[in-house]
């Protein structure tokens, strides 16, 4: 992907043959995030520990067996999610000032990366379309805030998505695991907030300053309440791109500072529902997202037509990743990838990573790792 924060492009996803998830459910605590710090290089163990004691990451214990996994309890599921809260959402801290302050906060593919197998020829670029204003058929589509630290306000991209166990009436989003927790050092981002269809009025263009938040916020506010990633990204996510981009996806529920009793999907008019192990010869890919790094500011809907994605690999034991050719910058991470399944568009990836100079995205393939993080945050509600 292009820069991102000047430069920098945080795109990530953390899994494969040895692969579990991680609940991220809320707690009590203040609205700042804490300073990162270097914990201990995680270990990867080669015996599959029980969900007894392999419930702790990042911090040295083995990752759980995908096998493991599927034998794990809602109790083992809570056990874990206890051990990785995102702070409580501060009500009403997000107003348009402060959403413009958000810089994007995504990790940079390395010159020498890829290097391992599994790598296909990267796509052509494709420039981007900026989607035309209103958003309302796109209302799915929006932007995800967060604060890094008390000073430093970070932004990605989201799309809702159906919740299995709520039909019709689902406050799931998609975005990227980088969205939400820092990977490896262990900092869990605050006052995580999704915006639906941001700036779909156009009120925000060309330096405009609403004064009304339904100006740019059409659909509201909406706090996180828990998030889910894998721990294979909070065990090996850092600032570049690597293995742990192989499975950067999270899952966020969300409520309505408004309270007004209405679901997120009820809310802007639909949900997307999520395409696992899709055919990947058969996909043609369309990639939406806000892109923040020059030669885009932020403020627009962008879309690339990708077509048929390439793969790229940091690890060939893991799922490679799907790439497409586009010209979005950073701040586009976290938006989804969509295809047609049974007639209706469909997610089939996020994006996670690109180069400093825009060209290609990249996005994890969404197997049933991904698939059994949504079944549990779906259950839990």
């Amino acid at each position: 992907m292009s820069p991102m924060n000047g430069g920098t492009r945080r795109r990530t996803a953390a899994a494969g043959a040895v692969a579990a998830l991680t609940l991220v459910a809320t707690a009590a605590c203040g609205s700042s995030a804490t300073p990162k710090s270097a914990p201990p290089a995680p270990v990867r163990s080669s015996a599959a520990p029980s969900p007894s004691n392999a419930l702790t990451l990042p911090g040295g214990l083995g990752l759980p067996s995908l096998d493991d996994l599927k034998h794990w309890k809602l109790s083992d599921w809570d056990t874990w999610a206890k051990q990785h809260a995102i702070p409580q959402a501060v009500k009403g801290i997000w107003n348009l000032q402060k959403m413009l302050q958000a810089k994007p906060n995504d990790p940079v593919v390395q010159p020498q990366q890829p290097t391992n197998g599994g790598t296909d020829p990267l796509p052509a670029p494709i420039a981007a379309k900026a989607m035309t204003h209103p958003y309302t058929p796109n209302a799915v589509d929006g932007k995800v805030f967060f604060d890094v630290s008390a000073s430093e306000h970070a932004v990605c991209s989201a799309t809702v998505i159906s919740d299995p166990q709520h039909p019709g009436k689902s406050n799931l989003i998609w975005t990227a695991g980088h969205c939400i927790t820092s990977g490896k050092s262990g900092q869990q981002y605050s006052n995580i907030a999704f915006v639906p269809a941001f700036n779909s009025s156009g009120a925000v263009s060309g330096g405009q300053q609403p004064t009304s938040q339904s100006q740019f916020a059409p659909f509201g506010v909406w706090d996180a309440t828990a998030a889910i990633s894998s721990p294979q990204w909070y065990a090996e996510g850092s600032e570049t791109g690597g293995p742990a981009s192989q499975y950067d996806f999270a899952i966020i529920r969300v409520q309505n500072e408004n309270s007004d009793g209405k679901s997120l999907e009820e809310t802007v008019g639909g949900s997307v529902p999520v395409w696992f192990d899709a055919p990947r010869d058969q996909l043609k890919i369309t990639a939406v997202g806000y892109p923040a790094a020059p030669p885009f500011n932020g403020m627009e809907m962008e879309r690339c037509e990708g077509g048929q994605a390439s793969r790229l690999s940091f690890d060939p034991a893991r799922p490679a990743m799907d790439v497409i050719g586009c010209g979005m910058t950073a701040g586009s991470s976290g938006g989804g990838w969509f295809a047609v399944h049974n007639g209706k568009p469909a997610l089939v990836s996020n994006t996670s990573i690109g180069p400093e100079q825009s060209g290609w995205l990249a996005g994890p393939y969404l197997d049933d790792v991904a698939q059994s993080a949504l079944d549990y945050i779906s259950k839990k509600n």
